[in-house]
């Protein structure tokens, strides 16, 4: 059986059947050390699908960020299916106060953009 890296359907899948935060945080990180180690072409196809919905709008709201970032980097736009995934209140994943400090600074504008306040350096130290 050849490796494969995860995709945002297949993490979207580990996210539905995982209610436990934990859990869920060790597959996205898992998620983005699998797609850093992928060349430009094969992260592309691995946020280009629409995910299936996770149940919780915020977790969903969170892939569509994801996707959009990850894509920014990649110099692409953002797939279509991340338009209309975001949140009318912000979420701040962390409830420590400096976490949630840190995240008002250091949030990734596709991140901002769809209402989750997520550290940059929360997505590179993953």
């Amino acid at each position: 059986m050849d490796y494969q890296p995860m995709t945002l359907v297949e993490l979207a899948r580990h996210l539905a059947r995982h209610p436990d935060e934990k859990i869920r945080w060790k597959h996205v990180w898992e998620f983005l050390e699998e797609y850093r180690w992928e060349p430009a072409d094969k992260q592309r196809i691995l946020i280009h699908e629409e995910p299936p919905r996770v149940g919780e709008e915020n977790w969903d709201v969170l892939l569509a960020a994801l996707a959009e970032h990850l894509a920014a980097q990649l110099d692409l736009a953002p797939p279509e299916w991340t338009r209309p995934r975001v949140l009318a209140t912000p979420w701040f994943p962390s409830s420590l106060r400096s976490k949630r400090m840190e995240a008002l600074v250091w949030a990734p504008a596709a991140f901002r953009k769809h209402g989750v306040y997520l550290s940059a350096h929360d997505l590179e130290a993953a």
